[in-house]
C-alpha cells in the first residue's frame, strides 16, 4: 500500500534540446541563451533552446508531411518508443524557432532567409503566434508552404532528469548548424540574454562561476571540446549508434550538498537506491 504521507512521484516529461553551433573566426561556437533569473526553472543558467514534446504531434498523422529527411517510423525506432518519435524532433525545431528565432525549414530548395526586413518581420510574428500557442508550426509550415529541415538535426544525446528535483524531463539532445542569412536571439522572456561562445571558454567561465550550466548542459558541451569545426563536430555525431538514456542519480554529502553521479561513477547504486525525496532538490 501507498503510504499516503509520502511525497508524489515527480512525472517525467518529454522534452527535446538543439545545440545550435556555427564556426567562429578562433575554432567552433555554441549559441547559448541564459534563462531569466526569476524563473521557477533553472534560472539564471545559461542552456540550449528546448523544451516539451507537444503532445498533438505525438498522435498527428499528418506530421510526415510537413518534415524534411525523417519519418515517424525510423525516428520512434531511434529513441526506442512505439511510435511518435517524429514529435521530439519538430519539438527541437520549434524551441530553436520560439526561444532563439532561428527557423531549420526549407521552402522548396531554399532554407528560409530572413534577409528582407518584411519576411523578418512576418516571421517574428509568426514566432511569437507558435510560442503563444496561437499557431502551431505544422500549421505554420503548411501556411507558409515549408517544410521541416529534420535532416538538418543530429541526435547525439538522452538524459533522464533523476529524482529529487521539482521538474523531471526525458530529454533528446539535437546538434545543428545555423543555417545561413539567419542569426540568433534570445525572446527576451524565458531568455534574457545570449551568446556565441567557445566550449573551452564556457567552461573556463563556468568554472570560476560566472557561467553557470545544469549538469546535462555542461556534459554535452565536452565532446566539443575534441573538435575545431562545425564540420568535425558533426561527423562525431554522425558515428553515434545505440545512444544510451542516461539516468542519473543524486547523492546527498553530509554536509547537504547534492552531488550528481552518472552509471559506472562511484556510489552511483547506492545513491540510485536511496534518491532524495521526489521534489526536494531545486
Amino acid at each position: 500500500m501507498t503510504d499516503p504521507a509520502a511525497p508524489a512521484e515527480t512525472p517525467l516529461r518529454q522534452a527535446a534540446t538543439v545545440v545550435l553551433v556555427r564556426d567562429g573566426t578562433d575554432g567552433l561556437e555554441v549559441f547559448m541563451p541564459r534563462r531569466n533569473p526569476r524563473s521557477e526553472f533553472v534560472p539564471g543558467q545559461f542552456v540550449f533552446p528546448g523544451g516539451a514534446v507537444d503532445v498533438e504531434d505525438r498522435d498527428d498523422p499528418g506530421l510526415e508531411s510537413v518534415c524534411f529527411g525523417l519519418d515517424n517510423a525510423t525516428a520512434s525506432a531511434m529513441i526506442g518508443v512505439d511510435h511518435g518519435g517524429l514529435a521530439f524532433w519538430v519539438a527541437a525545431v520549434r524551441e530553436c524557432f520560439e526561444e532563439a528565432g532561428v527557423l531549420l525549414a526549407r521552402n522548396g530548395k531554399d532554407h528560409v532567409s530572413f534577409d528582407e526586413p518584411s519576411t523578418a518581420q512576418r516571421f517574428e510574428t509568426l514566432r511569437r503566434q507558435v510560442h503563444s500557442g496561437e499557431l502551431r508550426l505544422a500549421q505554420m509550415c503548411e501556411d507558409e508552404g515549408l517544410v521541416l529541415e529534420l535532416d538538418e538535426l543530429r541526435y547525439v544525446s538522452h538524459w533522464i532528469t533523476p529524482v529529487g528535483p521539482t521538474r523531471r524531463f526525458d530529454t533528446c539532445f539535437f546538434m545543428a548548424h545555423i543555417p545561413e542569412r539567419q542569426e540568433p536571439l534570445h525572446d527576451g522572456s524565458e531568455t534574457v540574454e545570449s551568446t556565441w561562445i567557445r566550449p573551452a571558454e564556457a567552461f573556463a567561465q563556468h568554472a570560476e562561476g560566472k557561467f553557470m550550466m545544469i549538469f546535462p548542459t555542461y556534459k554535452n558541451l565536452e565532446p566539443m571540446l575534441e573538435v575545431d569545426t562545425v564540420a568535425d563536430l558533426l561527423a562525431w555525431a554522425d558515428g553515434l549508434i545505440d545512444i544510451p538514456a542516461l539516468l542519473p542519480a543524486i547523492a546527498v554529502r553530509p554536509n547537504g550538498e547534492f552531488l550528481t553521479l552518472l552509471p559506472g561513477d562511484e556510489g552511483y547504486e547506492e545513491a540510485f537506491a536511496n534518491p532524495p525525496p521526489p521534489g526536494s532538490t531545486p
